[in-house]
């Protein structure tokens, strides 16, 4: 069996290992590769693995021997899922290996954008403090979380952790989701448009469909109460950047914290990232070292379940 690991990089970057995938098969990996080397690199492997690559059909209709694609993530939107059913081909995914580690950096977003750890600390290290005629000085307002009302858009394993943790903090939350639910104790179930003008912060947890594309448009934030803020570490297309951009220009929205963009990487000159109230991390909150080396060993056991006949985890 022929292994072909096409975009590596991102998950093992040299503090990781591919034994577990090396012992399933002839195994070759690539730390990226670009959209027209695809066919060339899979040649008749019949085992793609691949984080981020676009699988379409002009990809997919010139590999006629593969048999199986396994995805280093949780979100599948780049394959073309559809036309790998028609073909046969099974894809899997790896859900849930990074839940702590995106919660602990929405909540660092969160804490920077209401207390601007990171920047007292600069403006400390500036000499702002040994010039200052008081003991302690406030180079940004300073906010509480207790009381605040966080809205969370999307329930899975990450949404639920973050409203564990917000109500850990004294926070009220309230959640939005495209699943039914049963009543819980602790917060309320409540519609987008509610969610919207009900929030201090709106935070993104949910996958990028057609539906939910650019969800955070003028129209949402014309809902939101003034000074609300918005965070998100899911995908960059659930945002209409330009009018998020135009928002925080104006101050209708006071701060966004931002660990995904539209385009990865985004342009130098990306006016979004350049507002001085956005706080931005390059796609970084699902990659602690724990949280990759659950993911590896993940979607080696993806693969070999898929090998044995009985695949797990099939989009």
């Amino acid at each position: 069996m022929e292994i072909v690991v096409l975009d590596g990089y991102c998950l093992n970057h040299g503090d990781l290992d591919w034994s577990a995938f090396e012992a399933l098969g002839s195994f070759s990996v690539y730390d990226r590769t670009p959209y027209d080397k695809i066919v060339e690199r899979m040649g008749s492997a019949e085992i793609m693995i691949t984080n981020k690559c676009i699988i379409d059909e002009g990809v997919l209709e010139k590999l006629e021997n593969l048999r199986y694609i396994g995805v280093l993530a949780t979100g599948y939107n780049n394959i073309d899922v559809s036309a790998c059913k028609r073909r046969g081909i099974v894809v899997t995914n790896v859900p849930s290996y990074s839940t702590e580690s995106v919660v602990q950096s929405v909540f660092g977003l969160i804490l920077e954008l209401y207390i601007g750890i990171g920047s007292q600390s600069a403006s400390v290290k500036r000499g702002d403090w040994a010039k200052a005629p008081d003991f302690c000085y406030y180079p940004m307002g300073l906010r509480e979380l207790s009381g605040k009302t966080l809205g969370i858009i999307g329930y899975g394993s990450i949404g639920r952790r973050v409203k564990e943790v917000a109500l850990a903090f004294g926070m009220k939350v309230i959640v939005n989701t495209r699943t039914k639910r049963v009543p819980e104790d602790g917060f309320r179930y409540v519609t987008r448009e509610e969610l919207f003008s009900e929030s201090d912060i709106v935070t993104l947890h949910c996958p990028l469909t057609d539906e939910n594309k650019g969800m955070i448009n003028s129209a949402a934030i014309s809902l939101m109460k003034p000074g609300a803020i918005i965070l998100n570490t899911a995908r960059g297309g659930l945002i209409v950047s330009s009018e998020l951009c135009e928002a925080l220009k104006t101050g209708r929205i006071a701060g966004a914290g931002l660990d995904v963009a539209e385009r990865e990487p985004p342009a130098a000159d990306d006016p979004l990232i350049a507002q001085p109230n956005v706080i931005v991390t390059p796609h970084t909150a699902w990659a602690t070292h724990e949280a990759r080396e659950r993911l590896m060993k993940k979607a080696a056991l993806n693969l070999e379940a898929f090998l044995k006949g009985t695949p797990l985890n099939v989009v």
